[in-house]
């Protein structure tokens, strides 16, 4: 289940700061029809406001950002921020330099004599110079190294590392502070707990915050992972070897001294299942993370197809080979069991095989091996499923592909934010196709001026216990296959032009 509550918050407040930001001006002719005395006063009272954001974390007993003032706690949009350069970007020898700024995450940097400490759950860096009155502790910051920080419910799960200045003692032997292993490339550090076992949470909060982090290092970098799970590892071991030539290490499993030179504790996150290309180096894109799922997939991939290919080989020798018939257009059917499942899948199934489709129907599972899935929607030209975690497998389409999400009464917003949004921004064809209310369940439930039914905005506006008990765990959908068969033959349509096109273009 995708946790999405926040969103809901920011919605409003977002909402509410536009409305004044385009009452203070509409336009831009209106305000220069303003009076110079006006506009003076006016420019004078936006630098005062100016300084006062700039020197409220110095005056403020406690750590601030200018934002918070303007936001409540868990309710800042990323692309709101201030400043796209990050404070930390760059940091001298013998520096803790933690980025705070941000509301999905805090980033820290570490640079000089590094060293782990994993019983202790410390990060050690030793100066150079020596104290001959016993170690000295400078500074400490703590971090918990997950990209939900606006979450303290969630950030209180996950385990929190002190990252320590230190200067050694000239009479403490060496032996001390040896380094176990050293490693000549930089560390970074992150949490695999949180929502870890979710494939949204996976995918959002975990492995596109860690491309964004790490790409920088062309593979020459070492993960070392906080609340390591093995499952984890043999899950996304593929992905990984394209992200560092370096086996992870279990911060709490490992109790050897791990020492390095340049270390990144946290993940640096952009937005819902995105890359921000203005932010990247080289301008990577979202697109530049698939072809990381691409080749991480593509071996095992080759290895089903020669296996299959030798199967229909023998069987081939005992059977009259059939005449190929030209390829259908794919279609790719993301299957639900529960809450949201499509009551009449086998109708639909069936729809859309007479419109000219090849259908599979995948579902997928917590064990089931992802490059499978992939395989099925990297070769398909359509999706169809209904709103919830497994729609992050669109990522696993090829840019120019049809994705239509299925988006049950109550889920609108989210729909769009969490997987609409990103899919485009992959390269994809998104078709929201949202439900009317005699297509939900719910319809035998309630009455049909029920707000429930008739006004799902206010029942959200209720709260997340409201929104997951109504609209995400107890709502089912019977599609109106008239109405949504439209859908599936402008997608054929679109398909089989783009395919002709390419024809086309091949044969010249």
């Amino acid at each position: 289940m995708v946790h999405y509550q926040r969103y809901i918050q920011l919605r409003k407040v977002v909402n509410v700061t536009y409305v004044d930001e385009e009452d203070a001006c509409v336009n831009m002719s209106a305000c220069n029809k303003r009076s110079k005395p006006k506009l003076l006063f006016f420019l004078l009272f936006c630098t005062l406001l100016s300084s006062c954001l700039l020197l409220s974390p110095h005056l403020l007993p406690f750590p601030t950002s200018p934002l918070s003032l303007i936001y409540p706690a868990g309710a800042e949009d990323e692309t709101l921020s201030v400043s796209k350069t990050s404070p930390c970007s760059s940091v001298s020898n013998g520096t803790i330099c933690c980025d705070r700024s941000s509301i999905r995450s805090d980033v820290c940097v570490m640079k000089g004599d590094i060293r782990t400490h994993s019983s202790s759950f410390s990060v050690f860096l030793y100066t150079s110079k020596i104290s001959g009155t016993g170690e000295q502790s400078f500074r400490q910051e703590k971090i918990r190294p997950y990209t939900r920080k606006w979450e303290p419910s969630t950030m209180a799960t996950i385990d929190e590392l002190t990252l320590i200045d230190k200067k050694p003692n000239s009479s403490i032997s060496d032996d001390r502070h040896k380094c176990d292993v050293y490693h000549n490339v930089p560390a970074v550090f992150f949490s695999t707990g949180g929502y870890t076992g979710n494939v949204y949470h996976e995918f959002n909060d975990g492995l596109i915050p860690l491309y964004i982090t790490s790409q920088k290092y062309n593979k020459k970098v070492v993960f070392v992972i906080l609340e390591y799970h093995d499952w984890w590892i043999t899950k996304y071991e593929n992905l990984l070897k394209h992200l560092s030539d370096f086996e992870p290490i279990d911060f709490s499993g490992d109790k050897r001294t791990h020492c390095f030179s340049d270390a990144i504790v946290g993940l640096k996150i952009h937005n819902e299942l995105a890359v921000d290309s203005s932010l990247m180096e080289g301008s990577k894109t979202i697109k530049d993370f698939r072809d990381i799922l691409d080749k991480g997939y593509r071996p095992r991939i080759q290895g089903l197809i020669f296996e299959e290919e030798h199967e229909k080989s023998q069987q081939n020798k005992r059977i009259k080979p059939i005449r190929q018939q030209p390829e259908k257009p794919k279609l790719v059917i993301i299957s639900r069991n529960g809450s949201r499942e499509i009551l009449n899948e086998n109708l639909l199934v069936k729809m859309a095989s007479k419109i000219g489709f090849s259908v599979t129907v995948v579902k997928p599972q917590r064990t089931s091996e992802l490059a499978k899935i992939y395989r099925e929607l990297n070769s398909s030209d359509v999706m169809v499923g209904v709103h919830g975690a497994a729609m992050t497998h669109f990522l696993f389409m090829k840019p120019g592909s049809v994705f239509i999400q299925v988006v049950p009464l109550g889920t609108n917003w989210a729909a769009e934010t969490y997987y609409g949004e990103p899919a485009k921004k992959l390269g994809l064809r998104y078709i929201g196709y949202e439900i009317l209310p005699r297509e939900s369940s719910l319809y035998d439930e309630y009455q049909s001026d029920d707000p429930v039914l008739s006004d799902p905005n206010s029942v959200n506006d209720r709260g997340w216990e409201f929104t997951k008990k109504i609209y995400l765990d107890r709502q089912k959908v019977r599609l109106n296959l008239v109405r949504f068969r439209k859908r599936l033959i402008r997608s054929y349509i679109y398909t089989m032009t783009k395919r002709n096109t390419n024809d086309m273009v091949r044969s010249q």
